[in-house]
């Protein structure tokens, strides 16, 4: 987790930024004298903001930012005003789960305005906020989003921000088929079923259940994503109820102690997100524990409570893939996996342009998306390579697929610090070995595969150009070699490649 790839600090430089969004929420909505609830729904607003709002330009992220009360104020007036009419309320909150991910097909806009207006219903739930408390809680929203937004662009500005793959190209449909559709109606049935049995087990804190069922579907394209990411969310929840009570517990509520320590959980939900599904929720847990220690309810009963509407929110979403609508993990895997080799061809293009003398190109965004489709890689893939899979084939098939890849992202990582050293300049053997990349990714993103690949000589030591030519020659390697598990039959034996 802590030593994952991190090109240019971008995970440290984010979580970084986060808390310092947060803490400036929290800072600006106790000054201005708001209660403790709306001061946390004021924290909660800023950090959704900063971890939701993913567009790829700063003037798309300003926008999505400014957008959002526009998704949570009705939201959080129709969530107080049911409070205390149970059926209409439920019906209204599943209403907004299955608006929420449909709103997904428009992009990382719609995918940020989904989850923030599913939030501000969960926050209501959460906090018990009624009608009276709505205009301060108005007001703490309002702040929170104006102090995120100062720590984004203002404080704390990053120049490029690569946003998160949508669904790859190889799953689109219509009706049904469509993967936003599909999945709201998935996610509405998971809710459904985790709302009705989390209420029969308590009901204050039935949604848990409920929150556990929506966040399992964010970023999942296929049933075995859902699954393993339903068992990595109760893994997590349960790691972090232990801690929970070591550590939240004996604070009761302690102010100084409980702000330092949600700071640190802030921190670690955002440094963990990509690499450790399973360690964001645990500080997501951690954090809740010391946030209820803050409104003067924990008590370790509540914490078991916690884990046990977790786990019903896992079963909603694991039936609710399997019955409604499912997606095989294979269909998803070849899909994510063409959409990496094909920025792997896009990397290295930049990269000949931009050793060619070209100024304006570079090959860093995409060494970035790089990055985050392999992080979609991996979890498409972790359903074969899971330790309780009895699938050996195809886990070892995937296991291969995933160390070339790797592979294939070091090597660019490479390319794209020689492409920043003005010492590099352009050569004849740099464009022919890039064409060479160019037609292997293309030979194996073919419809129906081609010609067998040929293993690259190996370049000879020398200077700037011969370091260029070293890592495409490792990417030549990296791709002929993918050629052997991802041209044979998902269930053969696999034959190691020579």
């Amino acid at each position: 987790m802590f030593v994952a790839p991190d090109p240019g600090l971008m995970r440290l430089r984010n979580s970084s930024r986060a808390v310092i969004g947060v803490a400036l929420a929290v800072v600006v909505a106790e000054l201005c004298g708001l209660s403790l609830t709306a001061s946390i729904t004021g924290g909660l607003a800023a950090l959704l903001a900063l971890f939701t709002v993913l567009d790829s330009t700063v003037r798309a992220q300003r926008l999505t930012t400014a957008l959002l009360p526009a998704a949570g104020f009705p939201v959080l007036a129709l969530a107080t005003a049911l409070h205390d009419l149970p059926l209409v309320r439920d019906a209204a909150f599943l209403a907004v789960v299955f608006a929420g991910v449909y709103a997904r097909r428009w992009g990382p806009r719609g995918h940020a305005l989904g989850i923030f207006g599913f939030m501000m219903f969960f926050v209501t739930q959460f906090l018990h906020a009624r009608t009276g408390q709505l205009p301060e809680l108005y007001a703490a929203v309002g702040l929170a989003l104006l102090s995120a937004g100062a720590a984004r662009f203002v404080l704390w500005p990053i120049e490029r921000r690569t946003p998160p793959p949508a669904a790859p190209p190889g799953l689109p449909g219509t009706g049904l088929a469509r993967p936003t559709t599909r999945q709201a109606f998935q996610a509405t049935a998971a809710c459904g079923f985790a709302l009705t049995i989390g209420q029969a087990l308590s009901d204050d804190r039935w949604y848990w259940a409920v929150g556990t069922a929506w966040w399992i579907f964010v970023n999942t394209t296929s049933r075995g994503e859902t699954l393993v990411r339903g068992f990595r969310r109760v893994l997590g929840t349960v790691i972090g109820i232990a801690a929970g009570l070591l550590i939240a517990v004996p604070l009761h509520g302690a102010p100084a102690p409980t702000a330092a320590l949600v700071a640190v959980c802030v921190f670690g939900i955002f440094y963990t997100a990509a690499p450790s599904y399973s360690w964001m929720m645990f500080f997501v847990t951690v954090m809740a524990g010391l946030l209820y220690g803050l409104l003067g309810v924990l008590h370790p009963g509540l914490l078991l409570l916690r884990f046990q509407e977790t786990a019903i929110g896992a079963l909603g979403a694991a039936l609710a893939v399997v019955i409604v609508l499912p997606v095989t993990t294979h269909a998803a895997n070849d899909a994510w996996i063409q959409r990496a080799l094909h920025c792997v061809r896009a990397s290295t293009a930049a990269t000949l342009d931009r050793l060619a003398g070209d100024p304006d190109a570079d090959p860093a965004p995409h060494a970035a998306e790089l990055e985050l489709l392999l992080g979609r890689v991996r979890m498409a893939l972790a359903p074969l390579v899971h330790p309780l899979s009895p699938l050996r084939a195809r886990k070892a098939r995937a296991r291969q697929v995933l160390a070339l890849l790797d592979d294939c992202a070091r090597e660019v990582r490479g390319l794209v610090a020689v492409a920043a050293d003005p010492q590099a300049s352009h050569d004849a053997r740099l464009a022919a070995a890039c064409w060479r990349v160019q037609a292997a990714v293309e030979a194996l993103t073919a419809p129906h595969g081609a010609a067998e690949l040929t293993a690259p000589a190996a370049p000879r030591p020398a200077a700037a150009a011969e370091s260029a030519l070293a890592h495409l020659h490792g990417l030549e390697h990296a791709l002929v070699a993918l050629a052997t598990p991802l041209r044979t039959h998902p269930r053969a034996p696999l034959i190691p490649a020579a």
